[in-house]
């Protein structure tokens, strides 16, 4: 995986450095953190290819929080993972300082949001989402305080399947990681994919963009 990134940076770098000299206002990854970019795409709009979510404009401490939890293993390691299992070995070589420094590159980078895939009924979503509401807030946009972030920044597909993870134990399981342990009790409310479906085709009607 390591030489497939160094054989793809120097092209991605170049991509980077000619999108910038058209938007001098969009933020460039230091050299350590280019590759964040080989998955998740230019300004981290994300690649659902690859299963690699949009993380554009996602806030800094969520970002921090999430990084040390996959360098310490408190997240990626479940083998039904499939998403965090590539994401655990790149975070796991990150220092504290460059922990930071991607958290802010991420929360300065821009993109539009990505296309609905997701078909579900809003209004039962929209019921099924006042229980959300709570931790989220009524535009999804997230609370800091209560550890909650904005659900209208991701992809709707990257939700879905975080939801079926924390439903089934594949993430939040883990004793350090008391917000998941959170979201572990809520999603039980979810009955069923169907209900994820709805209250994720719900909150893609929050986006403001």
């Amino acid at each position: 995986m390591r030489n497939v990134i160094r054989k793809i940076l120097p092209a991605v770098a170049l991509l980077w450095a000619t999108s910038a000299m058209s938007q001098d206002d969009l933020p460039i990854p230091a050299d350590e953190l280019v590759y964040c970019t080989v998955c998740h795409g230019i300004q981290l709009m994300g690649n659902p290819i690859i299963r690699a979510p949009r993380l554009s404009g996602m806030e800094t401490w969520y970002v921090e929080q999430q990084l040390r939890n996959f360098s310490a293993g408190v997240r990626g390691l479940h083998e039904d993972d499939t998403i965090g299992v590539d994401m655990q070995p790149m975070a796991a070589v990150l220092t504290d300082a460059q922990i930071k420094a991607a958290a802010v590159f991420v929360n300065a980078t821009r993109s539009t949001s990505p296309k609905i895939t997701i078909s579900g009924d809003t209004l039962k979503g929209k019921a099924h989402y006042s229980t959300c509401a709570a931790c989220h807030g009524v535009a999804g946009k997230g609370n800091e305080a209560l550890g909650s972030p904005d659900l209208t920044i991701p992809d709707d597909w990257y939700l879905v399947t975080q939801l079926q993870n924390f439903r089934s134990g594949v993430r939040g399981s883990h004793p350090a990681d008391s917000y998941g342990m959170q979201m572990r009790a809520s999603v039980q409310l979810l009955a069923d994919d169907e209900a994820i479906m709805d209250v994720v085709s719900y909150i893609s009607t929050l986006r403001n963009d």
